[in-house]
């Protein structure tokens, strides 16, 4: 077992808690920097999607897991985001400026919401959410003058300062480095006074007041970040798809988002990273197990969301936190082990306002 001795109070805000928890995250990302040369370009390829739904899945933690706020249609600000930066990029706008534009513009967006959405919480902020979600999506189709409707948008071919990003490799370099930079931001993020704000709303928001945060600013800067960071996701995901349709970002998309953070571990950035390579992971294993179901059962459909229900509602009754919630339990049993109590995680804690009604 590591006891870490704390000298001072800003040891309790380091990104790291000592030097070997430094190095193993030195070598993860060195093992993601080779890895191109020894993967296939399937594997790459999945990995490159995963970056993305885990740059979507930190937006949403930030909102979700952070400070307290359901939200069943984040899938709308992904299409957002996706559609702003293919639209900007077809017109002459650079690399370099769509993307952030794209992002820019889909959180000027999060903060309507956020204000809109100010005196609802729990189910009823879920269900504002899916409300515009659906919205969104029936923009998308019937405008195709901007948009090309149910025809579908061409998404033109990525280029950097005129090196072309087409390839996998270099897309999966970028996504990388996005995700990089997107995690560092968050993880400052949530160690400054506003993320610490966003905590106190999460818990409490009648003890946050009486602290002196203000819950109009911090749930409108949520929904702001929460919303540019799925636009960012959703710019990078339209070249990953190659040709945008209002049907690539569905009532389905939405839920696997949120199914990302549930089944990953609410209020954990590692969360995330469980989560995208869980909903990355699971239609690649259902289109294997396809091959060996009857004929009948396959030909019905629905074993997707099928399976991604049962999975959310067993993680729900049986590990509320999620896999790293798990991961946590397993590595305090090795580190204690032989005096690992059982009883140690029963009561664990909740991270959603409904959670706390009975």
């Amino acid at each position: 077992m590591r006891f870490v001795l704390k000298t001072n109070y800003g040891r309790d805000i380091d990104i790291f808690k000592h030097r070997a928890h430094a190095a193993w995250y030195i070598v993860l990302i060195g093992l993601l920097i080779i890895a191109p040369l020894f993967l296939d370009v399937f594997y790459e390829t999945q990995l490159t999607e995963l970056f993305i739904w885990a740059i979507a899945g930190a937006g949403l933690m930030l909102l979700v897991g952070y400070t307290g706020l359901v939200s069943l249609g984040h899938v709308a600000f992904m299409a957002l985001g996706a559609y702003i930066h293919a639209i900007l990029y077809s017109r002459g706008w650079p690399l370099v400026l769509s993307i952030p534009a794209s992002a820019i513009m889909t959180g000027g967006i999060g903060v309507l919401i956020g204000v809109a959405s100010l005196r609802m919480t729990g189910i009823y902020l879920a269900i504002a959410t899916l409300a515009f979600a659906m919205i969104v999506e029936k923009v998308l189709a019937h405008w195709p003058a901007l948009t090309g409707g149910h025809s579908g948008f061409r998404v033109d071919d990525p280029t950097l300062f005129g090196l072309s990003l087409d390839s996998s490799t270099a897309y999966y370099y970028t996504c990388l480095t996005v995700l990089l930079f997107v995690f560092l931001a968050v993880i400052n993020l949530l160690r400054s006074p506003t993320g610490r704000s966003f905590i106190a709303v999460r818990d409490s928001e009648i003890s946050a007041q009486a602290l002196g945060v203000n819950l109009l600013r911090t749930k409108t800067l949520a929904f702001a970040l929460s919303a540019a960071l799925t636009g960012l996701a959703g710019a990078l995901y339209a070249h990953r798809i190659g040709f945008l349709f209002p049907d690539a970002f569905t009532i389905m998309t939405s839920i696997m988002l949120l199914m990302l953070v549930v089944v990953g571990g609410l209020g954990s950035l590692h969360g995330v990273v469980f989560g995208a390579f869980f909903i990355t992971i699971v239609p690649q294993i259902i289109a294997i197990v396809r091959d060996w179901l009857p004929t009948e059962l396959v030909q019905r459909g629905g074993l997707e969301p099928l399976t991604f229900g049962a999975v959310l509602i067993l993680f729900l009754v049986f590990e509320p936190l999620g896999f790293y919630g798990r991961w946590v339990k397993v590595r305090l049993f090795f580190s204690q082990f032989p005096l690992y109590r059982k009883k140690t995680f029963l009561r664990q804690k909740s991270y959603l306002k409904t959670e706390r009604v009975h």
